[in-house]
């Protein structure tokens, strides 16, 4: 007699259906909704605005998702944590500021200045961290606080130090030529010219999915952001991780700022408002992430980036008016939280046979 063979354990588990697979593949890759509505805005904003596909309108495209994406990308790492920061915006005014300062009205060499500068942000970073994982308070509140202070502080300071509302002459200083090849230089390739910029919003992107994806810390991030407490009972170090992210972000500012700084070779005084930093956070949410945290990915941020620039100067192109970007921009915010709201009642749920 031949006796049948039986699972030792359970049941047998019935494959999902094809539909239910696909979707459950599809909700494993956070950047797969960004990078569909990124090919629907390019084919459209290809069709009415045939700029758009030249050479020139790509280096434009990538110029505005550069810096974007730099900021988002940080950002997103945040978002994956649970957490807010709504302080970068301001961050890379203020270092860009106080570089300035050091390296014009102070005399420091170039290196020196950024380094400082850098240092400033750094800790701006490790106080913002440190609040949120000691008080409780929500980051959003505390990264706003933050980003009065310093939008205040960075302005009346500059002008009470420079004397003035602008600085000129910095390409002057000791080392400006080595750390423009670094932060301001560009390329002509087909009739355009592209900015180092992206050349770093690629390579933190690279970096932020590594590590996210490749790293201890990564599973930290994800682990923090999905079940804070039971990350914390099996021994994962939130509140270590919580404060690098917010160093990371004030790292990002800074080198917004940094950028920004050498390829003007001089700096403006001006606010930058609530403005870009609500961006960063906009650009991440469309590029996938959750607002409640534990889902997200960094190639999502910047494929968002991308989308944001691309629908920004195919209006402009198409000789809209401009006000329609924000139309545009709230119209894939609402589908993008839709989008989260249902991945999120799925991922509660958990798996189904």
């Amino acid at each position: 007699m031949i006796s049948e063979r039986l699972p030792a354990f359970g049941t047998a588990r019935t494959p999902l259906p094809a539909g239910r697979r696909f979707l459950s593949q599809a909700l494993a890759r956070p950047s797969l909704p960004a990078v569909v509505g990124l090919v629907v805005v390019v084919a459209f904003f290809g069709m009415q605005a045939p700029d758009l596909r030249t050479a020139g309108g790509l280096a434009t495209v990538l110029d505005v998702a550069a810096t974007l994406g730099i900021g988002a990308v940080a950002v997103a790492l945040l978002l994956i944590a649970g957490q807010f920061d709504l302080s970068v915006g301001a961050m890379a005014v203020a270092s860009a500021l106080l570089s300035a300062l050091l390296i014009g009205p102070g005399g420091w060499p170039v290196w020196p200045a950024l380094g400082a500068s850098l240092v400033a942000a750094l800790l701006v970073g490790v106080v913002n961290g440190v609040l949120v994982v000691n008080t409780g308070l929500p980051s959003f509140l505390v990264t706003l606080a933050t980003f009065l202070i310093l939008s205040g502080a960075a302005l009346a300071g500059f002008e009470a130090v420079a004397g003035s509302t602008q600085v000129q002459g910095l390409d002057a200083a000791p080392g400006w030529n080595s750390a423009g090849a670094v932060f301001g230089s560009s390329a002509q390739m087909g009739g355009a010219r592209f900015h180092v910029a992206v050349l770093w919003w690629l390579g933190a992107t690279a970096l932020a999915a590594w590590t996210l994806w490749r790293t201890r810390f990564g599973n930290a991030v994800f682990a923090a952001g999905g079940a804070r407490l039971a990350a914390r009972e099996l021994g994962v170090p939130v509140r270590r991780t919580t404060v690098a992210l917010f160093c990371a972000s004030a790292t990002a500012g800074w080198l917004i700022g940094t950028l920004g700084l050498f390829r003007l070779e001089s700096v403006q005084l001006h606010s930058a408002g609530l403005g870009p930093s609500v961006d960063f956070v906009v650009v991440a949410v469309i590029g996938g992430c959750l607002l409640t945290g534990g889902y997200g990915s960094a190639v999502g941020a910047a494929v968002g980036a991308l989308l944001y620039a691309v629908a920004r100067q195919g209006i402009t192109l198409a000789g809209w008016d401009p006000r329609w970007f924000q139309t545009l921009l709230g119209a894939l915010l609402l589908v993008a939280l839709v989008a989260n709201g249902v991945v999120r009642r799925r991922l509660k749920a958990g798996p189904r046979s």
